[in-house]
């Protein structure tokens, strides 16, 4: 598939400066694309990158130029990127399951509804209901009594366990698992006993879950994920666990049992909460950060235990210059017995 200048510029709604009939066929980053693809420059601060790209187009912030090459000027050029390369996608071949495979075991009394697409050696359970668009890939696991909604795209070697609820246009990546057991035992004569965990899991619209990555269900009530939140691979979410609509979730991130996150909260990669807080909205705890306490709403935190930013910066700053502050302590002290022999 190709796709000129001058259309572009009209999918993304830009300024086209330069050759209009000039065509791509494919896309790449700023410093590896070549001259018959589209790339584009997010950053101003990276607009030196320009004079040396080889890309054929590129989307660029409004207030840019850059003489000799084509570009198109656009408000948010990470954005309209992305709009392209859908774009591009919606005409290339479509490798999603069709209809439902004849080696898929789905009981009678699960609802299916018409158009549903299921993939070879996929399970689905007594009382499941698949709503219409869904596709589930091959060797997917849907228990029983779960529910998953409509326009859901759920790929291979994925489990949904019984009594687990997705909403509307989720994506659930390879190697999750949803509605494992809490991890509860109580200790009994040295011995530790099984807690039943009997609640169930909410993932609303719009969310997207990652690879490797498992959710809980509640010991009573629901885990819940709210509407729009995204998780990337290997995060780990225990049972009772809320998180807010909207939020980030990064890679190797862990939540403890009965935590709740607020609303566009914002989880780095490899952060680790602690159980019963809170994390209010819009907080942002940074990459590798140890959280026992809860975050008020806004508040960014950093380290382990995770203190406010500046505070942690300044610890950090100071933690680099210990062995200086060693050798002073070392001259203070001999000054100090050099003194008191007088």
């Amino acid at each position: 598939m190709q796709i000129s200048a001058a259309d572009i510029a009209i999918l993304v709604k830009g300024e086209l400066v330069g050759d209009k009939g000039l065509l791509v066929s494919g896309f790449s980053g700023i410093k590896e694309a070549k001259d018959n693809e589209l790339t584009f420059l997010a950053n101003p601060k990276y607009e030196s990158l320009l004079l040396d790209t080889r890309a054929g187009v590129i989307l660029v912030p409004r207030q840019t130029s850059c003489p000799g090459k084509t570009v198109i000027r656009v408000s948010n050029p990470s954005l309209s990127f992305t709009e392209v390369v859908n774009h591009f996608l919606e005409g290339c071949a479509d490798y999603k399951p069709r209809g439902i495979h004849p080696t898929a075991v789905i009981s009678p009394r699960a609802r299916i509804a018409a158009g549903v697409a299921v993939g070879a050696h996929t399970v689905i359970e007594d009382g499941a209901v698949i709503d219409g668009g869904c596709v589930i890939y091959a060797q997917c696991y849907v228990g029983h009594d779960a529910h998953i909604g409509k326009d859901c795209l759920i790929y291979p070697q994925v489990i949904v366990r019984e009594k687990v609820f997705l909403g509307n246009r989720v994506i659930v990546h390879s190697g999750t698992v949803i509605g494992s057991d809490g991890y509860g035992y109580v200790p009994v004569e040295g011995r530790h006993v099984k807690i039943p965990q009997v609640g169930c899991v909410l993932i609303e619209d719009d969310v997207e879950i990652g690879a490797n990555v498992t959710i809980d269900r509640a010991r009573f009530d629901k885990t819940v994920i709210g509407e729009g939140t995204k998780i990337d691979n290997l995060v780990q979410i225990a049972h009772n666990v809320t998180i807010g609509r909207h939020c980030l979730i990064v890679a190797q991130s862990g939540i403890a049992g009965s935590t709740k996150v607020g609303d566009h909260a914002i989880l780095a990669a490899q952060s680790g909460l602690v159980g019963h807080i809170e994390i209010g909205e819009g907080a942002v705890v940074a990459a590798q950060s140890g959280v026992s306490r809860s975050i008020k709403p806004g508040e960014q935190v950093f380290g382990s235990p995770a203190h406010p930013l500046k505070d942690a910066y300044r610890t950090q700053a100071h933690v680099q210059r210990l062995d200086k502050y060693v050798q002073m302590i070392k001259d203070l002290k001999k000054r100090i017995e050099e003194l008191e022999k007088r």
